[in-house]
């Protein structure tokens, strides 16, 4: 480099500075000093393609003190100035970097966009690593920010989102990261953050691959890792547990081999106790006993047996000796899987006795099923309210507490679905909707699909068509709806529809508060207005259609996109609601 002094009006801030954005600096701790003693450090600067202009790349906040001296004294020296070579723009992008890092770390989306311009001009992960003094997984966990949607990433830089969540969102896909911004703008849902967000990307899954007894690279099942190449998941618990538990068994093994008297695996979740057990050697007849976390973690205790028979032991009491299992844990999973396979080739024959064994995975579920109910969250509370005290609310709560008696279950039973509480729990629950008629369990099957369907979705758009759904039968307008109208073109085409063409032009030109009057009065038949019997909104009906060229009516939008479905599916819904024993 070579070192001059050069007049301000020659230099301009480089594209490639990392603090060259529009946002005027932070003059606040260096204006003083540059007032008393001048421009002390020198700015680093290259040719700007003419030998008499030069950019800055590192000294932006100075060259801007040194700018704001001038104007209030009209001139200022010529400021001291390292040339470098022109045209080397990872040297100029190091050489901003080191600079504002040594002097201020800067926020870690801007170290990001730096890094990924310097990978851009050639410079290797290893070689910013050593340039910043930073090991490899930090410029790694840096650069892997650049996964994120552009939104997440503004979000971060404004501290509307930690550090972790944007650590764990760098785990998701796109459309999952679409989805968690729609949940963070929603006015009813939550998004997830910190380590829970981990969670929600994961479906709960969240067993580290550092917990396996078993090599994972030797694992079949689909196993997630962050972007950062630092921890790594197992996407399907089930999968994970099959392979774990083997090798906790071949672990268990070698013990007993080892001439271990015994060796106790405990059940999953349960805490070893040190204060219920004493030290006992091998050869004294002490155990080893196995604790297995709900994480996946697996410890082995070495030579223990329980507190009550160490006591015992002093007394002089004989103790029975632990009976060995007469089949082992890898012959006890072959025995299953193949009696397994061989009853689940047997229900193929029996498609009644599967409904019913299928209706009780729903209502109690199991390792396997897990069914949510719909929650019918309204955005306000006049919206639950109007839906609480509807026609078709009353119509199927009566059903739920007939269903609720047919099943035992407490009557005051919020849900079907989770509402047992037996002592047998699945296979209890089935073996009485084996008792039960076909009528009853179709009574229960209906309720429990009415349970879990999604609102705002496109099957019930299927559905209601499928069972020609009349909305005038089971609604009628009421002010939670009407008083929500505030679309001036909207509420004139209602009024078109409730109270003629000719009402309508009358008083196209009134304000909505008017015209949403006429609405209601028309369905009172009240101020001498004819009543309107059955009026449903054309977004309500079964199909729905729009009052306006503009949509944005989701109910609609939902509905073509499965319309073409209906006729080829229309005999099906026909036909639906044979007996089971007919299917049989």
């Amino acid at each position: 480099m070579e070192l001059k002094h050069i007049d301000i009006a020659r230099l301009s801030v480089s594209p490639v500075n990392m603090r060259g954005g529009k946002k005027a600096p932070d003059l606040t701790n260096i204006l003083p000093s540059v007032r008393a003693r001048g421009i002390l450090v020198p700015l680093i600067v290259r040719q700007n393609g003419s030998p008499d202009t030069y950019e800055i790349v590192a000294g932006k906040r100075r060259y801007h003190a040194a700018r704001t001296i001038a104007q209030e004294n009209g001139t200022i020296d010529p400021l001291p100035c390292a040339v470098m070579e022109a045209g080397d723009d990872a040297a100029a992008l190091e050489a901003s970097l080191i600079e504002n890092t040594a002097r201020l770390d800067p926020d870690e989306m801007t170290r990001h966009e730096t890094f990924t311009r310097l990978v851009r001009e050639g410079r290797s992960v290893e070689d910013i690593s050593l340039t910043f003094g930073l090991t490899v997984l930090q410029v790694k966990r840096t650069l892997a920010l650049g996964n994120l949607m552009p939104r997440i990433r503004n979000l971060y830089r404004a501290d509307r989102i930690d550090a972790v969540t944007v650590r764990h969102l760098t785990l998701a896909t796109k459309a999952q990261q679409r989805e968690w911004l729609t949940l963070l703008d929603s006015e009813s849902d939550h998004a997830p953050t910190g380590q829970n967000v981990r969670a929600w990307l994961l479906g709960g899954a969240t067993i580290s691959t550092t917990v396996a007894l078993f090599d994972p690279a030797t694992y079949t099942g689909e196993i997630v890792a962050d972007l950062f190449g630092e921890d790594s998941y197992f996407s399907c618990p089930s999968d994970f547990w099959a392979a774990q538990m083997v090798a906790v068994e071949e672990r268990a093994e070698a013990y007993r081999e080892a001439g271990w008297s015994e060796v106790v695996v405990m059940e999953r979740g349960d805490y070893f106790q040190t204060w219920e057990h004493e030290r006992c050697q091998k050869k004294k007849g002490g155990r080893v006993y196995v604790a297995i976390s709900h994480r996946g973690e697996v410890t082995f205790q070495e030579g223990y047996v329980t507190t009550k028979e160490a006591r015992r032991r002093e007394k002089g009491e004989a103790l029975t000796k632990p009976v060995r299992p007469e089949i082992s844990a890898p012959i006890q999973n072959y025995v299953d899987l193949h009696r397994h396979a061989a009853v689940r080739a047997s229900l193929l024959s029996q498609p009644a006795m599967a409904l019913r064994l299928m209706l009780a995975h729903a209502i109690a579920g199991s390792p396997l099923w897990r069914v949510d109910v719909e929650k019918q969250r309204a955005n306000t509370d006049v919206t639950a309210e109007s839906v609480e005290a509807s026609a078709s609310e009353a119509i199927f709560d009566a059903r739920r507490r007939d269903v609720l008696a047919l099943l035992d279950f407490d009557p005051e039973t919020p849900t079907v679905v989770d509402g047992y509480a037996g002592d047998h729990g699945l296979p209890g629950l089935f073996a009485h909707l084996l008792s039960l008629p076909d009528e009853a369990v179709l009574s229960i099957l209906s309720v429990v699909m009415g349970e879990t369907l999604a609102a705002g979705s496109a099957t019930v758009e299927l559905l209601g068509a499928l069972l020609k759904v009349d909305m005038a039968a089971v609604w009628q307008a009421d002010d939670a709806l009407l008083d929500s109208i505030r679309d001036k073109e909207v509420i004139g085409c209602i009024v078109a529809e409730v109270a003629g063409d000719a009402v309508a032009s009358a008083n196209a030109g009134e304000s909505v508060k008017v015209q949403r009057q006429i609405v209601r009065d028309c369905l009172a038949g009240a101020n001498g207005r004819s009543r309107v019997n059955g009026w449903v909104p054309r977004w309500m009906a079964f199909p729905p259609s729009t009052y306006t060229e503009r949509g944005g009516v989701g109910s609609v939008e939902r509905w073509n996109e499965i319309a073409s479905l209906v006729d080829a599916d229309n005999s099906a819904g026909e036909d639906a609601d044979q007996p089971m024993a007919q299917a049989a």
